[in-house]
């Protein structure tokens, strides 16, 4: 795991070395263990590197057998050992041990369809000498980060965007419209990124710079339509597939010269993880497998007992942080740098304590995340259905007046998903477009909350904030609603929240983490069955819960989906009280000029006097506001 950055001037002038290397060691967070450099004509890349495989000759940047062409990586090639000897037998000859080196050989064999015959985590920049030319990968999920811009005849790219604005030439401008995104959102949903200019490369696609031009192409995608067309697929058959192929990617993803353990949140899919990984065994050790956990002195957000039950029953050797509500509170002034973008997501906090926990261990740790997305895991699937229902079978008065108002007679409370939360949330979009509905659900302001929020002249006329989510709908080819509200789950909120997330968080530790739900193969399994093995009625990953049944304790399958939360709604009454009033502070909120303070201020007197639970929409501006003040 490492972090690159590069520059590459159309004009084929010089990179300056003291710029490359700043913008290099701005994410020496990302490889401690190493930093290397390569500089060409018209190019410069840069590499801090997180030894993992090889860890005598794998010092990056890396060049093919004649120095023509060089890359740096971020990431891991599961398929490295069948890759390799592929490709010497075409006559590639290697001098390290490590995946890398079979990325750029793959890219002389196959050009720019090398992409396609990579199983992993991938972002990683190619420069071709002979052809000035630089060619430019992520994933198809997406697990690993990659931004770029262009400024005054530069193309400059870097695993975060603080390595992009540590390169002078790039302006440091909010782009409104992106703001807007990520107030709903809760991020900003790529392409486009906080800062105008720069961009994401989406998951699944290449970029290439060549003579001053800029090429986006897709090499990848989800594809459901396969899942509506297989009228008649064996559920027993399915299930035992599925855990041949779970069990493969485990298998495939533990390939590592250091230890690796696991983090288990004793939820379904880091518990399956944990369970295939200890059945599986590390052939070259003899030590258990390594599981990592987090406890909660609150009741209500507190999952600890059920990750003990997973370790005990998989035999792993189980490591647990008590987590307190002020080791919790020191990371929050921290969160600006941590998330290096704008994340209004608050399980930030316990996965950068988890991370940070876990690296005093080992340096590589398999997760569950991805789960949610691919075997229809979160609850708003279930709140689909239910609306559904609701819609038809309840008159449009008791819609209308009597239900809204009811929900509003329950009691305020700052439990962890409490049912006047989840009331309230759900009869706030119940009779929304689906793709809209989804979204107001997970995410955080309305359009019509941002009229209100807003300054006045900061967002062009137009702009629609569901833009993102609309244009995915439409590309996915699947017709069933739930395949396109899956596809839409692995777009924009796996893509946009749940990667970023652990990759940061676990990065600012040094720590790799890999997802093996998240393997091609398992994606591409996946994706080919209906979606009724997936949602049962209201019962979700059904599928998944069959496959893992007897590898994990049964009270696990049976669950229901909690969540990673943190107390938010008490802190802001209480231990963020001064850091919320400070952050929020109607005349700093007028010098910025984004938002109007007043209606902020009724915001928080809404919260403090429990009239209402306004955690998401406060802890989003909080997000953003913290971010602003590290990198504004």
């Amino acid at each position: 795991m490492c972090g690159i950055v590069g520059i590459s001037h159309s004009d084929g002038a010089p990179v300056d070395r003291a710029t490359l290397e700043t913008m290099r060691d701005s994410i020496a967070h990302r490889g401690p263990d190493d930093a290397g450099a390569y500089f060409g004509e018209g190019a410069g890349l840069g590499i801090r590197r997180l030894s993992i495989i090889d860890l005598t000759t794998g010092a990056q940047p890396i060049h093919n057998e004649d120095e023509s062409l060089w890359i740096v990586f971020n990431g891991e090639i599961y398929n490295f050992p069948d890759l390799k000897p592929r490709l010497e037998s075409r006559g590639h000859r290697f001098y390290t041990q490590a995946d890398t080196e079979a990325v750029i050989h793959a890219y002389e064999e196959y050009g720019d369809d090398c992409v396609c015959h990579l199983n992993g985590m991938f972002a990683f920049a190619i420069w071709d000498t002979r052809r000035r030319r630089l060619f430019i990968a992520r994933d198809r999920a997406g697990i690993k980060p990659l931004y770029y811009t262009q400024a005054g005849g530069r193309f400059i790219f870097g695993s975060e965007l603080k390595a992009i604005l540590a390169h002078p030439a790039v302006e440091r401008r909010i782009d409104p419209i992106s703001l807007n995104q990520y107030l709903s959102f809760e991020y900003v949903p790529a392409p486009r990124s906080i800062i105008a200019g720069v961009r994401k490369v989406q998951p699944g696609h290449t970029l290439t710079f060549e003579a001053g031009q800029v090429a986006l192409r897709p090499y990848w995608d989800l594809r459901l339509a396969d899942s509506e067309d297989r009228r008649r697929v064996d559920p027993v058959e399915a299930v035992r597939e599925l855990r041949h192929e779970l069990r493969e990617a485990v298998c495939r993803e533990m390939l590592s010269d250091v230890p690796v353990g696991v983090l288990l949140s004793g939820g379904i899919d880091s518990s399956g993880i944990a369970a295939l990984m200890a059945d599986v065994g590390a052939p070259s050790r003899r030590d258990k497998v390594a599981s990592f956990s987090i406890a909660f002195d609150d009741p209500s957000f507190d999952e600890s007992r059920y990750a003990r039950a997973v370790a005990a029953r998989a035999g792993t050797d189980h490591h647990e942080l008590v987590v307190t509500p002020r080791l919790c509170l020191d990371v929050v002034p921290q969160l600006g740098r941590i998330m290096d973008e704008p994340l209004g997501d608050s399980s930030l906090i316990p996965t950068y304590l988890l991370s940070q926990f876990t690296r005093q261990f080992v340096k590589v740790a398999l997760g569950g995340d991805g789960g949610d997305e691919l075997f229809a895991g979160y609850s708003t699937l279930q709140a689909h259905r239910l609306a559904a229902l609701y819609r038809k079978a309840t008159p449009a008065f008791v819609q209308e007046r009597i239900a809204p108002a009811l929900a509003s007679a329950l009691p305020v409370s700052f439990d962890n998903v409490s049912l006047d939360f989840k009331l309230r949330r759900f009869l706030s979009a119940h009779d929304q477009p689906t793709a809209v509905q989804h979204h107001q659900w997970l995410g955080s302001f309305t359009p019509e909350q941002q009229r209100d929020l807003f300054a006045p002249g900061v967002l062009p006329d137009g702009a629609d904030t569901y833009d993102p989510a609309f244009a995915h709908w439409r590309a996915c080819d699947a017709q069933d609603e739930l395949n396109k509200i899956l596809y839409l789950d692995m777009k924009l909120y796996l893509d946009g929240d749940i990667l970023p997330k652990v990759d940061r968080a676990s990065m600012a530790c040094s720590l790799e983490v890999r997802v093996p739900l998240l393997n091609t193969a398992v994606m591409e399994y996946v994706s080919r069955l209906p979606h009724s093995l997936k949602l049962r009625g209201l019962t979700t990953k059904h599928i998944l819960r069959q496959s893992l049944r007897g590898l994990v304790p049964e009270h696990i399958l049976r669950r229901g989906k909690k969540g990673f939360n943190m107390p938010v709604a008490k802190w802001l009454n209480g231990e963020l009280r001064e850091l919320t009033d400070d952050l929020l502070a109607p005349a700093k909120l007028r010098r910025e000029g984004f938002f109007n303070p007043d209606y902020i201020a009724g915001l928080l007197g809404e919260h403090r006097t429990r009239r209402r639970d306004n955690r998401k929409l406060l802890w989003t501006l909080l997000a953003f506001e913290l971010w602003l003040g590290e990198y504004g």
